[in-house]
């Protein structure tokens, strides 16, 4: 079955590239900004919470309204399929670590941080979306099963979706088991009948083969890296991407131009 979509909206931010107008000036022509920020800054969230959140949902808050400022959209009108491949390894770490030394002294603040779906809770409370969200994860396949959740939705009827996909840095010993470097975000507004690159995807068989476009390649230690391919597509215009979906399929993605 081939699932198709418009993409409305883009939001990146990886530490080098954060924009994706500054993301695809580099895919385009090698050029980099001269400064930019180490972490990203989340106007949905008040000061003292965009200090104290963990960089995974600052990076996911960040992206998620680039896309939907992207595609004119209001953030509360959409359903939305947030994915990541470890959420916050960081508080992973430390859970961990704490509950082998001293369970009583875990931070429930650090703790309720630490949950999968945490960038989609701050998400749905920052705008007051009443929508659905899905919080998925499904290792290296995780981008393209967000990507299949989201277009499954516009199959289904919904209008617009918004996909969030993001990872961070791993820490401590968890790194060994988890390996994930840098912070890397990448957010897109689907929708069914909406204006922007036309989008069509279909499984396939797994290949060995896969696309290393200068995106893939600039932030290639990030456990999401496996969306990268996409977003060189997106940033040429035109192209077909192979997305890794699971042991024993891939998805092809066809992004068309008009």
């Amino acid at each position: 079955m081939n699932l198709k979509a418009r993409v409305e909206g883009i939001g990146f931010w990886t530490r080098g590239l954060p924009t994706w107008a500054l993301a695809r000036e580099y895919a385009l022509t090698g050029t980099r900004p001269d400064e930019a920020p180490a972490r990203p800054s989340p106007q949905l969230l008040p000061a003292n919470e965009r200090r104290r959140a963990p960089e995974t949902v600052a990076i996911a808050l960040e992206v998620a309204m680039a896309a939907c400022e992207a595609a004119r959209r209001d953030p509360a009108s959409l359903p939305s399929v947030f994915t990541s491949t470890h959420g916050e390894l960081g508080i992973t770490d430390y859970m961990c670590t704490t509950l082998a030394q001293d369970a009583r002294a875990l931070s429930p603040t650090r703790f309720h941080n630490s949950v999968h779906n945490a960038a989609a809770g701050y998400w749905t409370i920052g705008t007051g979306a009443m929508h659905p969200a899905s919080a998925i994860s499904a290792h290296t396949a995780s981008f393209a099963q967000g990507l299949l959740d989201a277009l499954a939705q516009l199959a289904e009827g919904h209008e617009s979706v918004l996909l969030v996909a993001y990872d961070g840095q791993a820490t401590g010993a968890i790194a060994r088991v988890a390996p994930s470097e840098g912070l890397l975000g990448g957010a897109l507004v689907l929708s069914r009948t909406g204006t922007g690159a036309r989008l069509q995807a279909r499984l396939a068989d797994v290949s060995t083969s896969h696309a290393d476009g200068p995106l893939s390649r600039f932030t290639s230690g990030n456990a999401m890296a496996p969306m990268l391919p996409l977003f060189d597509v997106l940033a040429r215009g035109e192209g077909e991407a192979r997305l890794m979906a699971g042991p024993a399929h891939d998805l092809i993605v066809e992004v068309v131009r008009d």
